[in-house]
């Protein structure tokens, strides 16, 4: 029952964690890839949207590992 349901989990577990990573905002920004100065200030302190969608990212690549881990177990039993 598990091994059937644990790919789905994992495509929904997969799309959310793409969808978390590009919700981010960039800290360099597009100048710093291109060696521009920022005068961004570099201690930066996540507030609000912002580091929910941090801690959720966190949270949903746990999830991701614990089921690739568990998918891996049972397909070597």
């Amino acid at each position: 029952m598990l091994s059937q349901i644990l790919p789905w989990i994992q495509i929904i577990l997969s799309v959310l964690l793409v969808g978390a990573i590009l919700l981010q905002q960039s800290e360099a920004g597009l100048g710093g890839t291109f060696g521009g100065s920022s005068s961004a200030n570099p201690f930066h302190t996540k507030r609000g949207a912002e580091k929910n969608i941090f801690i959720a990212t966190i949270i949903l690549g746990a999830l991701f590992l614990v089921a690739t881990l568990l998918s891996s177990y049972l397909q070597i039993q």
